[in-house]
């Protein structure tokens, strides 16, 4: 995932299982736009996002559990199929080792912290808000000389179209101190590609 295609993932939050798994499998929101047109992929609004306030065992679960899950998740076919009871069994596990109740707990631990990741300024490491960092990268990418122009293109529709689907707002202000705490941890896991 790109740093121009991230707020656009996130705006996607995750709402279920199957969801997540079509978009992790995916590799990139704008893989997905190269392959149907804008009013092909149109699809059913997720239900919102359950926000909570994080804490530091959580976000460290989900720091220590990240690789293992990750690699599982590799496991998972790149289409619709369901998957494989095993590899959710594994999810399960992998997430019980690291403290949380359940894949679905850690799922949305992982998903508060990328809303909240989601407005931090990756050059200043501080907190600006999703739109602010959209608009940022924005303007990155129509000053950027080397990108090709339809690919500069699509990566400023999805930008856009990330804007008209604002992130919302976050209801725990407590987590963006967190998140700041680990935002380096954080950002080299969950946005690694953001940078």
């Amino acid at each position: 995932m790109s740093a121009f295609s991230r707020p656009l993932a996130g705006a996607l939050s995750i709402g279920c299982f199957a969801a997540a798994i079509t978009i992790l499998s995916n590799g990139s929101v704008l893989a997905q736009a190269k392959q149907a047109p804008m009013n092909q992929m149109a699809a059913p609004a997720p239900p919102p996002m359950k926000q909570m306030a994080l804490t530091d065992k959580q976000v460290d679960g989900v720091i220590a559990a990240h690789n293992d899950i990750e690699a599982i998740l590799e496991k998972l076919p790149h289409d619709n199929v369901k998957p494989d009871p095993k590899i959710i069994a594994q999810l399960e596990a992998v997430a019980k080792k690291y403290g949380f109740a359940s894949y679905a707990e850690y799922t949305e631990v992982d998903e508060n912290i990328s809303l909240v990741l989601g407005g931090f300024d990756p050059d200043t490491k501080k907190y600006i808000g999703s739109e602010a960092v959209i608009k940022s990268q924005i303007a990155q990418v129509q000053a950027d000389k080397k990108m090709s122009p339809t690919y500069k293109k699509q990566v400023l529709a999805g930008l856009n179209e990330a804007l008209k689907a604002p992130e919302p707002p976050i209801e725990n202000k407590g987590n963006i101190d967190l998140v700041a705490k680990y935002y380096d941890k954080l950002a080299d896991l969950l946005g690694h590609d953001q940078q």
